[in-house]
């Protein structure tokens, strides 16, 4: 699911149980979000993963482009102390929580640059894996523009760099009205519970469909958080986004500058931590709803 950082609405006022004593208005969007999307550690394997399969190697410097609260950049200079990496974003709100809230080190910090921009035009340290995750990168609805970041992405990836995206379809992702919810429960000791006096037990994630249109494929997606008390917090995020399909980011990529373009997708096996395990494919099961990597060398 998406990351917070392009989000157009916060909800001001929680539904159902009312006044400042409902959870929903003690609530954190961001902190929440966190919790119930976010897998850093998930996404630094991967990552390690795949650069090691092209350069057999691990590699040192990310971009994390439309970073949000870069939770992500900051478990990867946490992940290794030879590890640098960037965030880049035009919101300052998320990367101020992020800066808040992340935990670091001075000289974790030290390691994290984080650059208030717009990931078309802002040049970075070039980086050996450039991450557009949690499908941020749907904000640009036509071929031009999706083609012009791609040209960007390529211009601040090193010699041997990758550039890795998430992309989710099937005919689920096609209805509108209607929502996915998943209960959520902290971590007694979790990190970013650190500190809070009003930690919250459970609450229930929202990922609700609202509009997608077949011809265009534009959709429009909210977030909501709901809490055993009654009240919720409605359209915490935001998301007016074109879902756009596998082949035509294949296709945008090549013509871009890619050499080579590969598809990750879910083998049906979890690890460990029972994560999705990905491998290369050309061919995909269909299923109503899949989540997978595209990786551009």
């Amino acid at each position: 699911m998406p990351t917070p950082q392009k989000s157009k609405k916060t909800a001001k006022k929680p539904a159902g149980k009312s006044a400042k004593n409902a959870l929903a208005a003690k609530a954190d969007r961001y902190e929440l979000y966190g919790l119930s999307v976010q897998s850093s550690g998930h996404e630094i394997s991967f990552f390690e993963k795949i650069y090691q399969h092209h350069f057999g190697r691990s590699p040192l410097v990310l971009r994390e482009d439309f970073c949000g609260t870069h939770a992500v950049a900051a478990a990867w200079v946490k992940s290794d102390p030879k590890r640098v990496a960037v965030g880049v974003d035009l919101d300052p709100e998320p990367v101020w929580w992020g800066r808040e809230h992340n935990q670091l080190t001075d000289e974790e910090a030290d390691r994290l640059t984080l650059t208030r921009g717009n990931v078309l035009s802002t040049p970075t340290q070039k980086a050996e894996i450039l991450a557009a995750e949690n499908f941020s990168y749907c904000i640009f609805k036509t071929r031009e523009a999706l083609r012009a970041y791609f040209k960007a992405a390529r211009k601040n990836l090193a010699k041997n760099g990758l550039f890795v995206m998430d992309l989710m379809g099937g005919g689920d992702c096609h209805f509108e009205d209607q929502e996915d919810t998943r209960a959520i429960r902290y971590p007694a000791d979790g990190q970013l519970n650190a500190g809070r006096k009003d930690k919250l037990k459970r609450f229930t994630y929202v990922w609700r469909q609202e509009e997608f249109n077949p011809i265009t494929h534009d959709a429009l997606f909210h977030i909501h958080f709901r809490f055993p008390d009654g009240s919720e917090m409605k359209n915490a995020f935001t998301y007016d986004w074109r879902l756009w399909t596998v082949p035509e980011i294949r296709e945008l990529l090549l013509e871009a500058g890619f050499k080579q373009v590969d598809v990750w997708w879910d083998t049906e096996v979890a690890d460990e931590d029972n994560n999705p395990v990905y491998a290369p494919a050309t061919d995909g099961i269909p299923h109503a709803a899949w989540l997978c990597y595209v990786v551009a060398r």
